[in-house]
Protein backbone atom coordinates (compact mmCIF):
# COMPACT_ATOMS: atom_id res chain seq x y z
CA UNK A 1 0.00 0.00 0.00
CA UNK A 2 1.38 3.38 -1.03
CA UNK A 3 1.31 5.97 1.72
CA UNK A 4 -0.18 9.31 0.74
CA UNK A 5 2.23 12.20 1.20
CA UNK A 6 1.31 14.90 3.65
CA UNK A 7 0.53 18.35 2.26
CA UNK A 8 3.50 19.84 4.07
CA UNK A 9 5.90 17.37 2.43
CA UNK A 10 4.51 18.23 -1.00
CA UNK A 11 4.88 21.94 -0.25
CA UNK A 12 8.50 21.37 0.70
CA UNK A 13 9.06 19.60 -2.62
CA UNK A 14 7.47 22.55 -4.45
CA UNK A 15 9.69 24.99 -2.59
CA UNK A 16 12.70 22.88 -3.57
CA UNK A 17 11.84 23.42 -7.22
CA UNK A 18 9.74 20.33 -8.03
CA UNK A 19 7.01 21.78 -10.23
CA UNK A 20 5.30 18.39 -10.55
CA UNK A 21 4.64 18.34 -6.82
CA UNK A 22 2.40 21.37 -7.15
CA UNK A 23 0.19 19.40 -9.53
CA UNK A 24 -0.54 17.04 -6.64
CA UNK A 25 -1.71 19.94 -4.47
CA UNK A 26 -3.92 21.21 -7.29
CA UNK A 27 -5.45 17.75 -7.72
CA UNK A 28 -6.16 17.48 -4.00
CA UNK A 29 -7.80 20.88 -3.62
CA UNK A 30 -9.24 21.85 -7.01
CA UNK A 31 -12.74 20.57 -6.21
CA UNK A 32 -12.85 22.34 -2.85
CA UNK A 33 -11.63 25.63 -4.32
CA UNK A 34 -13.97 25.44 -7.29
CA UNK A 35 -17.04 24.61 -5.20
CA UNK A 36 -16.43 27.52 -2.81
CA UNK A 37 -15.99 29.95 -5.70
CA UNK A 38 -19.03 28.62 -7.55
CA UNK A 39 -21.23 29.03 -4.47
CA UNK A 40 -19.99 32.57 -4.02
CA UNK A 41 -20.28 33.67 -7.66
CA UNK A 42 -22.98 31.43 -9.16
CA UNK A 43 -21.08 31.55 -12.45
CA UNK A 44 -19.21 28.49 -13.76
CA UNK A 45 -17.02 30.44 -16.16
CA UNK A 46 -16.05 32.93 -13.50
CA UNK A 47 -15.47 30.09 -11.03
CA UNK A 48 -13.02 28.43 -13.45
CA UNK A 49 -11.11 31.68 -13.97
CA UNK A 50 -10.96 32.50 -10.27
CA UNK A 51 -9.91 28.96 -9.36
CA UNK A 52 -6.92 29.36 -11.66
CA UNK A 53 -6.11 32.67 -10.00
CA UNK A 54 -6.30 31.01 -6.58
CA UNK A 55 -3.76 28.36 -7.55
CA UNK A 56 -1.45 30.96 -9.07
CA UNK A 57 -1.64 32.91 -5.82
CA UNK A 58 -1.07 29.74 -3.79
CA UNK A 59 1.98 28.83 -5.87
CA UNK A 60 3.47 32.30 -5.53
CA UNK A 61 2.91 32.31 -1.77
CA UNK A 62 3.81 28.75 -0.79
CA UNK A 63 6.80 30.06 1.12
CA UNK A 64 4.40 31.98 3.37
CA UNK A 65 2.40 28.89 4.34
CA UNK A 66 2.68 28.09 8.04
CA UNK A 67 2.36 24.41 8.98
CA UNK A 68 0.67 25.38 12.25
CA UNK A 69 -2.54 25.61 10.15
CA UNK A 70 -4.08 22.94 7.98
CA UNK A 71 -3.29 23.55 4.33
CA UNK A 72 -7.01 23.29 3.51
CA UNK A 73 -7.73 26.18 5.90
CA UNK A 74 -5.00 28.27 4.27
CA UNK A 75 -6.25 27.62 0.73
CA UNK A 76 -9.88 28.30 1.71
CA UNK A 77 -8.80 31.62 3.19
CA UNK A 78 -6.99 32.57 -0.02
CA UNK A 79 -10.03 31.48 -2.04
CA UNK A 80 -12.60 33.46 -0.06
CA UNK A 81 -10.41 36.57 0.06
CA UNK A 82 -9.78 36.42 -3.68
CA UNK A 83 -13.50 36.11 -4.45
CA UNK A 84 -14.38 38.95 -2.06
CA UNK A 85 -11.74 41.17 -3.68
CA UNK A 86 -12.98 40.22 -7.14
CA UNK A 87 -16.59 40.99 -6.19
CA UNK A 88 -15.58 44.36 -4.82
CA UNK A 89 -13.87 45.16 -8.09
CA UNK A 90 -16.85 43.96 -10.12
CA UNK A 91 -19.37 45.61 -7.79
CA UNK A 92 -21.41 42.43 -7.76
CA UNK A 93 -23.50 41.28 -4.87
CA UNK A 94 -24.50 37.75 -5.72
CA UNK A 95 -23.70 34.54 -4.00
CA UNK A 96 -25.21 31.23 -4.92
CA UNK A 97 -26.15 29.09 -2.00
CA UNK A 98 -28.45 26.67 -3.81
CA UNK A 99 -27.01 23.69 -2.01
CA UNK A 100 -27.15 25.33 1.40
CA UNK A 101 -30.80 24.44 1.59
CA UNK A 102 -30.34 21.29 -0.43
CA UNK A 103 -33.24 18.95 -0.31
CA UNK A 104 -32.89 15.57 -1.95
CA UNK A 105 -35.06 15.17 -4.98
CA UNK A 106 -38.22 13.75 -3.59
CA UNK A 107 -41.03 12.23 -5.45
CA UNK A 108 -44.01 14.47 -5.33
CA UNK A 109 -46.37 16.50 -7.33
CA UNK A 110 -45.24 19.23 -9.69
CA UNK A 111 -46.77 21.69 -7.24
CA UNK A 112 -44.57 20.40 -4.39
CA UNK A 113 -41.51 20.62 -6.64
CA UNK A 114 -42.44 24.18 -7.59
CA UNK A 115 -42.90 25.18 -3.94
CA UNK A 116 -39.52 23.67 -2.99
CA UNK A 117 -37.87 25.69 -5.74
CA UNK A 118 -39.67 28.84 -4.60
CA UNK A 119 -38.37 28.31 -1.06
CA UNK A 120 -34.83 27.87 -2.40
CA UNK A 121 -35.17 31.04 -4.46
CA UNK A 122 -36.52 32.95 -1.48
CA UNK A 123 -33.66 31.85 0.78
CA UNK A 124 -31.18 32.59 -2.02
CA UNK A 125 -32.62 36.09 -2.32
CA UNK A 126 -32.27 36.65 1.40
CA UNK A 127 -28.67 35.41 1.37
CA UNK A 128 -27.77 37.52 -1.64
CA UNK A 129 -28.67 40.63 0.36
CA UNK A 130 -26.59 39.70 3.40
CA UNK A 131 -23.23 41.38 3.99
CA UNK A 132 -20.19 39.17 3.35
CA UNK A 133 -19.32 39.19 7.05
CA UNK A 134 -22.40 36.98 7.62
CA UNK A 135 -22.64 35.24 4.26
CA UNK A 136 -19.09 33.85 4.15
CA UNK A 137 -19.28 32.02 7.51
CA UNK A 138 -22.67 30.55 6.53
CA UNK A 139 -21.22 29.23 3.26
CA UNK A 140 -18.20 27.76 4.98
CA UNK A 141 -20.25 26.18 7.76
CA UNK A 142 -23.30 24.87 5.91
CA UNK A 143 -21.87 24.10 2.49
CA UNK A 144 -18.25 23.26 3.11
CA UNK A 145 -18.77 21.65 6.50
CA UNK A 146 -16.01 23.60 8.21
CA UNK A 147 -15.99 23.78 11.98
CA UNK A 148 -16.29 27.08 13.79
CA UNK A 149 -12.56 26.90 14.56
CA UNK A 150 -11.65 26.34 10.91
CA UNK A 151 -13.87 29.25 9.87
CA UNK A 152 -12.18 31.44 12.48
CA UNK A 153 -8.81 30.53 10.96
CA UNK A 154 -10.05 31.20 7.42
CA UNK A 155 -11.56 34.61 8.07
CA UNK A 156 -9.00 35.51 10.73
CA UNK A 157 -11.55 36.37 13.38
CA UNK A 158 -11.97 35.11 16.95
CA UNK A 159 -14.09 32.01 17.45
CA UNK A 160 -16.66 34.02 19.38
CA UNK A 161 -17.17 36.34 16.38
CA UNK A 162 -17.66 33.39 14.04
CA UNK A 163 -20.30 31.86 16.30
CA UNK A 164 -21.98 35.22 16.69
CA UNK A 165 -22.03 35.91 12.94
CA UNK A 166 -23.49 32.52 12.12
CA UNK A 167 -26.11 33.00 14.84
CA UNK A 168 -26.98 36.48 13.53
CA UNK A 169 -27.07 35.28 9.92
CA UNK A 170 -29.53 32.55 10.83
CA UNK A 171 -31.62 35.09 12.75
CA UNK A 172 -31.63 37.47 9.76
CA UNK A 173 -32.69 34.66 7.46
CA UNK A 174 -35.49 33.65 9.81
CA UNK A 175 -36.75 37.23 10.26
CA UNK A 176 -36.71 37.94 6.54
CA UNK A 177 -38.39 34.61 5.83
CA UNK A 178 -41.17 35.43 8.30
CA UNK A 179 -41.57 38.88 6.72
CA UNK A 180 -41.92 37.27 3.30
CA UNK A 181 -44.36 34.73 4.67
CA UNK A 182 -46.49 37.45 6.29
CA UNK A 183 -46.56 39.30 3.00
CA UNK A 184 -47.66 36.09 1.31
CA UNK A 185 -44.89 36.51 -1.21
CA UNK A 186 -43.87 32.90 -0.74
CA UNK A 187 -46.08 30.08 0.38
CA UNK A 188 -44.56 27.72 2.92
Amino acid sequence: MVKRMEDYDIIQQCLSGDKNAFEELVNRYKNLVYSIILRMTNDTEEANDLAQEVFIKVYRNLDKYSPQYKFSTWIIRITTNLVIDHRRKQKQATISLDNMIYEPVAEGTPEESYLRQERRNAVQSILDQMPDMYRIPIILYHQQGLSYKEIADVIDEPLSKVKNRIFRARKMIKEEWLTMKEGEIYEV
